[in-house]
């Protein structure tokens, strides 16, 4: 069965259950231990860093033959904590695999450019810059980042396989304008760890004018992270869609 949560992040050490911290795992894994009376496994579709929220991360599980995905999501909201929402279940061919069997991602990135994106109300989502931004610089940031490119400058250097190429190909990269600032919007087959955080990064600092347009082209082409910017910070980035083959989902939803 395909679980698709919602989550604030702040609350949570991420993704993965880690033994003495809070986790989205962990608290799912508990809930769903609560409701089967035996232990369950949650596997998600990916790991989400600390502070990083999601309203369409994937969780994989197999639970008692009793439980139907709508009695399941109706009982799982009744205990989760408030930070947590199942959004949807869904019945899924045995030959699921929530990370494996994933064929694109989706992530969204927020940045703040008037004066009340440091509100309480609005920074705990969003990246709170307080000005604004070369609007065209960051168009042509996000066009040079789509198909297939080598993205080690926008990794976490030794998070991924030595023999991994760390290719990745992006379908959609854009900026749009929303009240009160922009969102960065980007999908791909796959992402490297903090790869989305590094991207929105250099492009801030190139967009205030603290680096050339061209260094986005340069990266795509470097062998590590050494000139890349500091990744953005995780409170503003969103997991928002992960997508499956058709033929998983039963009754070809």
């Amino acid at each position: 069965m395909q679980l698709v949560l919602h989550y604030d992040g702040a609350g949570f050490s991420g993704w993965q259950r880690q033994p003495a911290t809070r986790t989205v795992q962990g608290v799912l894994e508990g809930a769903l231990e609560r409701l089967c009376n035996a232990p369950v496994g949650a596997l998600g579709a990916g790991r989400t860093d600390s502070g990083v929220h999601a309203r369409g991360q994937a969780v994989g599980v197999r639970v008692p033959l009793q439980w139907d995905a709508a009695e399941l999501r109706r009982a799982l909201n009744a205990v989760l904590p408030a930070d947590v929402w199942v959004a949807d279940a869904v019945e899924m061919c045995d030959a699921f695999h929530a990370r494996y069997s994933a064929t694109g991602r989706r992530y969204s990135y927020n940045v703040g450019t008037d004066r009340e994106a440091s509100s309480p109300f609005r920074r705990r989502w969003e990246w709170a810059l307080g000005a604004p931004l070369h609007r065209e610089a960051l168009v042509e940031c996000a066009a040079a980042l789509i198909g297939t490119h080598c993205f080690r400058a926008f990794a976490v250097r030794g998070t991924a396989p030595v023999a991994d190429d760390h290719r990745c190909t992006i379908v959609e990269a854009a900026w749009r304008e929303r009240p009160g600032g922009l969102l960065f919007e980007v999908e791909a087959n796959r992402f490297l760890h903090h790869m989305v955080r590094f991207l929105v990064g250099t492009m801030i600092d190139i967009a205030r004018g603290r680096r050339p347009v061209a260094d986005m082209v340069r990266l795509l082409a470097a062998e590590d992270n050494g000139s890349t910017s500091a990744p953005a910070p995780p409170h503003g980035l969103f997991l928002d869609i992960v997508r499956y083959p058709r033929e998983l989902y039963l009754g070809g939803t």
